[in-house]
């Protein structure tokens, strides 16, 4: 197959009609793809529509509900929500070292991922290197 013997090729014979059938078909080719393209143009303004009555619903609703809220006066008055002060400091401490622990956690996850990163970006330096 390294080289194509064109005296070979126009030797074969060609059916009747194959030139006329091929332009047939890509005549059916092109009219599909023209109707492809206009449906795809129709399609698009009609989602866009109602992309925008939607938006246009949900931005009236928000703006009326903010100003019906506003009116209603907000409290921000601080509440205790335990009375034993030892069982709050009990509480608090227990929220914290949950804290610390996930976030420890996740700082373990960071390390890995930097040294990860930077295996990587020495890694293509020296690739880059040996390009020189």
């Amino acid at each position: 197959m390294d080289k194509i013997d064109y005296k070979a090729l126009e030797q074969i014979p060609i059916p009747e009609g194959l030139e006329e059938r091929l332009s047939v078909k890509i005549d059916e080719w092109e009219l599909e793809e023209k109707q492809q393209k206009a449906q795809r143009r129709r399609l698009l303004p009609s989602v866009l529509r109602y992309t925008a009555v939607a938006a246009s619903i949900a931005l009236v609703f928000g703006v009326g509900y903010h100003y019906l809220r506003q009116d209603e006066p907000v409290n921000f008055a601080e509440q205790d929500t335990y009375q034993d002060p030892v069982l709050a400091q009990q509480e608090a401490e227990r929220a914290l070292s949950l804290l610390a622990a996930n976030l420890n956690k996740g700082m373990g996850h960071l390390e890995k991922a930097k040294a990860l990163s930077d295996k990587a970006e020495n890694t293509l330096n020296k690739q880059l290197k040996a390009l020189k």
